[in-house]
């Protein structure tokens, strides 16, 4: 029997990850990847977490409007990741993403503890969007007048998007793209409806005071909005369906992330200089619905109540995309025999990991239920900082290691090695910077 190369053992592995029983086809080109990859990153992040990213900023104790400059921070630090990652995906380019390239580079152990980390990031990121799905459902509660037991309503929309992912739907990405894409779309005419008719207050922006106290609070600021590019990860891990992965994957992966940086920025700008950063909270916490806040008080009620059913929308989507991705990874490891094969079972009539994704909605419902909701952005931003410290910890080792002569990336990264350096030191002060609960959330 001929002995395979470590690129077709790659191809057998893990071609499960986004469908179980065929062949994937490489039929994704680059606006296809830029579209998928924009559409992953933009959603709790945008929708949810600005409000957060205030109060956080303000040390708890009052919202400051600074955060457009902690995203940018955020995104700025996610950049070495996402071109190394650009780079294995030439090497690599199969389904799995980052739990490839770490458990390849690494061992299984590593790889494990990678590939919890992974499916604990997607998972709590969904359980984010379900949050932030409760908030605008509350508000969209008093818009029609209709009394909604909100939990309830979250649970058994949780159960519904479980059974949606174990049926199989194969529309999944084809439906939360365009939704993504026209929410996006509203909120940005919103932005610029809004510096048309509003009075603008810089200093609420751009001021000293504006940006928080001292390098820590903008440097936790900045650690807790990292969640907000988790998305950048996802598109590696399609990377079987990639059509001329050398080319597609890098140039994809950048034009993505740039371009959700500026919009990032953009938003909470105009947040901030459009509306008092205390309109935001209420109670002296972080209103969870914070795109309505700021539609109301630019556009009205109707403009308002138009993008809190968008949000609510988008967010549901997010997390219906999630859980698919989630319990991937649990699949994958047990294909590998580093979970239970409990987890590796596939349904027999939907062709679906349905345990990992019964296993998936079971965590997040424990995490919506008794996590508070800075907790859940706190450990899922802790994960995905780690994860990105390792795919640059990646690159360091596969071009410098003799044992790994068959790594040929069709494109590699420049400035090799300060940019991976940077990377890793910019994740470690973040995490450091977060506090506690980033790094449990980094070493779990």
């Amino acid at each position: 029997m001929d002995r395979l190369s470590p690129k077709e053992v790659f191809g057998i592995v893990l071609q499960p990850l986004d469908k179980v029983s065929e062949t994937l086809e490489r039929k994704l080109g680059l606006f296809s990847v830029v579209i998928l990859s924009i559409s992953a990153m933009l959603g709790s992040g945008l929708f949810v977490l600005p409000s957060l990213a205030m109060m956080e900023l303000g040390g708890g104790e009052s919202p400051l409007g600074g955060i457009w400059l902690a995203y940018l921070f955020a995104g700025l630090v996610v950049l070495p990741g996402a071109i190394s990652k650009s780079e294995l995906a030439t090497a690599m380019p199969s389904s799995g993403g980052a739990y490839v390239y770490i458990e390849k580079t690494f061992g299984p152990i590593i790889g494990t503890i990678s590939g919890l980390g992974l499916w604990a990031n997607f998972m709590l990121k969904s359980a984010f969007a379900l949050i932030g799905f409760r908030a605008y459902l509350w508000v969209l509660e008093g818009i029609i007048g209709i009394s909604i037991n909100l939990d309830a309503a979250v649970m058994i929309m949780l159960a519904l998007i479980v059974g949606i992912n174990i049926l199989g739907a194969k529309s999944i990405k084809k439906v939360q793209t365009p939704i993504v894409l026209v929410s996006v779309t509203y909120l940005i005419c919103v932005c610029i409806w809004a510096l048309a008719t509003t009075e603008l207050n810089w200093d609420a922006a751009l001021s000293r005071e504006a940006l928080g106290a001292d390098w820590h609070s903008f440097s936790s600021t900045a650690a807790l909005v990292f969640v907000s590019y988790i998305g950048v990860t996802k598109l590696a891990a399609v990377g079987g369906e990639i059509k001329n992965p050398g080319k597609n994957m890098p140039q994809g992966i950048l034009i993505s992330l740039l371009f959700s940086i500026f919009l990032y920025v953009f938003v909470t700008l105009t947040m901030a200089i459009t509306v008092d950063p205390t309109s935001y909270v209420e109670g002296g916490h972080a209103r969870e619905d914070p795109i309505y806040v700021f539609a109301l008080s630019t556009g009205g009620k109707t403009i308002a109540t138009i993008a809190a059913t968008f949000a609510a929308i988008t967010v549901l989507s997010g997390a219906l995309a999630g859980i698919m991705a989630a319990s991937r990874f649990l699949f994958a490891m047990a294909r590998d025999s580093l979970l239970p094969a409990l987890f590796e079972n596939v349904h027999n009539k939907y062709e679906t990991p349905h345990w990992a994704i019964i296993g998936t909605g079971l965590s997040m419902a424990a995490a919506i239920l008794y996590l508070p909701v800075h907790d859940v952005a706190e450990l899922a931003s802790g994960f995905n900082i780690m994860v990105f410290i390792l795919i640059n910890a990646c690159v360091l080792v596969l071009r410098t290691s003799a044992k790994s002569h068959w790594y040929e990336p069709t494109w590699k990264s420049p400035f090799f090695p300060v940019l991976q350096i940077s990377g890793i030191l910019g994740g470690l002060v973040l995490i450091y910077a977060m506090g506690m609960k980033a790094v449990i959330g980094a070493l779990s």
